[in-house]
């Protein structure tokens, strides 16, 4: 959701020299999911193409944290689409056994899953949240901005219950698609993961910075998932380095070598 890059300070500290263009993927925060169409991350990297064109934008980089990082990716194979760089954040990369993706794709499910939604899910959802929240930032603390910040009563409404569930059943055939098509990225590329995260192994992260033609790995030390609350400034110095928007620095595909992040 849009309230998420903006609570964790990106947008702002992005905005002071950039145009920053920040979206609500389908179904999460205040965005539709029509029925209509399988969101695969393919479909979504095709909807914010027609959004870029729409709103003029030309050679964007593209930042995606989680599942976003798959809609990046897909924005970076496109060929009908120039972009400057990527900056992918706790990315989930390549097929894996994930007993958990499975057992959360329930809501998803015609009928059954909607029943599900409207009935016992959101309270369900509501009792677990503190819970998934205190894993997603896990070794570290739970920031006091988040905590007060965040619209907690959005990400259980039906709605976003069922677009994560279906994210959950894409995951994993989303991965697959793609890895073995990462060698096709042209676009210089960041990558940053945390090494305690607990949502996505840091080998992911790893594994792609292998796979990349041009990439640059960095492995942010005892860091969950939300590493863009846990190292903002140098997600920031990434998004410009990687764009060419910063002068005198080492851009992606120049060294290939980890880069470890306090």
């Amino acid at each position: 959701m849009i309230q998420d890059f903006m609570i964790s300070g990106l947008v702002d500290h992005l905005a002071r020299r950039n145009r920053v263009l920040c979206f609500d993927r389908p179904g999460f925060g205040h965005s539709q999911r029509p029925r209509s169409h399988v969101w695969t991350a393919t479909a979504q990297a095709d909807l914010f193409v027609k959004a870029f064109m729409q709103l003029g934008v030309r050679d964007p980089v593209v930042l995606g944290h989680s599942w976003g990082a798959l809609v990046a990716i897909a924005l970076g194979l496109r060929n009908d689409y120039p972009i400057r760089g990527l900056v992918l954040v706790s990315g989930y990369y390549f097929r894996t056994r994930r007993l958990d993706v499975w057992v959360m794709s329930g809501p998803a499910i015609p009928i059954v899953g909607d029943l599900f939604r409207y009935t016992i899910a959101p309270i369900i959802s509501w009792a677990m949240l503190p819970t998934l929240i205190r894993k997603l930032f896990a070794p570290r603390p739970v920031p006091r901005k988040f905590r007060d910040e965040f619209p907690a009563s959005l990400t259980v409404r039906p709605k976003q219950l069922r677009a994560a569930a279906e994210e959950s059943a894409l995951m994993i055939p989303m991965a697959a698609q793609f890895q073995s098509s990462y060698h096709s990225v042209r676009c210089p590329v960041c990558i940053f993961h945390g090494t305690a995260d607990q949502i996505s192994e840091p080998d992911q992260a790893r594994n792609l910075h292998r796979a990349l033609l041009r990439s640059e790995l960095h492995l942010v030390p005892n860091a969950g998932h939300m590493v863009t609350y846990a190292d903002t400034a140098d997600i920031t110095e990434a998004v410009e380095t990687v764009g060419g928007l910063v002068a005198g620095r080492t851009a992606p595909g120049e060294t290939r070598t980890d880069q470890r992040s306090g």
